[in-house]
């Protein structure tokens, strides 16, 4: 399965520009309830990956996400690394399971199942569970990518609500009610952006 370079290249510095323009809104969002660096911390990943772009947009797909997450394992502090790297590499190794009949939606739903096993985390939870499982779902039903991206930001602005269970965000308690998480915020600022961008690349 190849992705086409230009594209890949693409996505890579869509997601870079858009967690640096982030970067301080996501700090101000961990500030509230963490340790008030996942902006920082998702801003270095996104540089890292973005330094290994050459390559990793020549490989065929699978081998760049797999290369991306263990990048982001690498270069991201916190959970965020752990969890963001979880998903991109586990995306790979399922998607080269598309020649038995896996597509891209059931690939997603794998990885994000391990993401949770990794966070030891469910929906609900005030992570950034809460908007992948909902974006997963959607590419499930087909839905347009305009629908993801506002499935994409609904879902995280929902986590305002719940109580934090997992992370330093769960000693809070209660306290916790009333903020949005920033992984659920920056995984939705990456959605909404490869969305928007695929959208505008789509094939004549």
């Amino acid at each position: 399965m190849q992705a086409e370079p230009a594209l890949l290249a693409g996505l890579i510095e869509v997601c870079r520009k858009t967690i640096a323009a982030n970067s301080d809104h996501l700090c101000a969002l961990d500030r509230a309830i963490g340790d008030g660096d996942h902006g920082t911390n998702m801003q270095r990943g996104c540089e890292a990956v973005s330094a290994e772009e050459a390559t990793v947009s020549s490989l065929p797909l699978p081998d760049a996400l797999e290369r991306i997450g263990l990048t982001l394992v690498m270069s991201i502090g916190g959970a965020a690394g752990p969890l963001y790297g979880t998903l991109l590499m586990e995306m790979g190794r399922e998607l080269r399971k598309s020649d038995q009949g896996q597509d891209f939606s059931s690939a997603l739903k794998q990885a994000i199942d391990a993401v949770a096993r990794r966070g030891r985390s469910h929906a609900g939870d005030k992570t950034l569970l809460d908007v992948l499982y909902p974006v997963q779902d959607a590419l499930a039903h087909r839905s347009p990518l305009t629908d993801i991206v506002r499935r994409a930001e609904l879902s995280a602005s929902f986590t305002a609500a719940m109580k934090a269970m997992r992370g330093r965000a769960a000693y809070l308690g209660e306290r916790s009610i009333g903020h949005v998480d920033p992984g659920a915020s920056s995984c939705a600022l990456l959605t909404i952006a490869i969305c928007r961008y695929l959208e505008e690349h789509r094939p004549a």
